[in-house]
């Protein structure tokens, strides 16, 4: 087994981990918040509690970051290594809540995805498809670079992730009625979710498949 993947095996046992962590604090949640049942409009919590689970995700997310620069010894392998980890976790997270809960039923069941910096929410499926997209994307950078060829995004490349994400962040937070005033969601926005991922996928492929250079 070489090194990258050695570092994938690994990678993946702490996502998978990690992801029965975060689950088992949903559990807890759920059984004080939502005895009879997760469903919106959502219940509101104590202020207090709000910040305790903001800084829970945030801490998430640190964790993440260090595995990663533990993994990887450049910036362009770290972030290979980062996005690989958070897939693995995110999938695993609904994994493991399915097998404790029985829940999700469907792919389109919502759920409440992040709270930085207002509370995300949307369909199961949303989060899932960007984590496939992240787990694809990771391995063809690690094998780019173990070939000996740059991963360098273009300007244009760029431009289009970054207009992606904004797309698809749009469609979590749009609905402020929903998520800070305990309103009923409004309809998912799924093409939303479509041309985000779409152009995630153009950026990637314009970075990819251009002429590269080898690595010195």
């Amino acid at each position: 087994m070489n090194n990258s993947m050695t570092t994938f095996f690994w990678l993946t046992i702490f996502g998978i981990t990690m992801g029965y962590f975060e689950s088992a604090v949903v559990v807890y949640l759920r059984a004080i918040y939502y005895p009879e049942g997760f469903t919106f409009p959502l219940r509101a919590m104590t202020d207090q509690k709000i910040a305790v689970e903001i800084f829970r995700e945030a801490a998430s997310i640190i964790m993440l970051l260090s595995v990663a620069a533990l993994a990887g010894r450049k910036f362009r392998e770290r972030f290979a290594y980062f996005i690989f980890s958070f897939g693995i976790w995110d999938i695993f997270y609904y994994v493991w809540l399915k097998l404790l809960l029985g829940w999700p039923v469907t792919f389109v069941d919502w759920d409440v995805l992040f709270l930085i910096p207002l509370p995300w929410i949307g369909p199961v499926i949303a989060p899932l498809s960007i984590a496939v997209l992240m787990l694809i994307g990771s391995v063809l950078i690690i094998n780019s670079l173990e070939r000996g060829f740059e991963f360098k995004p273009t300007g244009t490349a760029w431009l289009l992730g970054l207009a992606a994400t904004a797309i698809i962040l749009y469609s979590f937070m749009y609905d402020t009625e929903a998520t800070l005033h305990q309103q009923m969601p409004k309809p998912y926005k799924y093409e939303l979710l479509i041309i985000g991922n779409l152009l995630y996928i153009g950026a990637f492929v314009l970075s990819y498949l251009k002429p590269v250079s080898k690595i010195s």
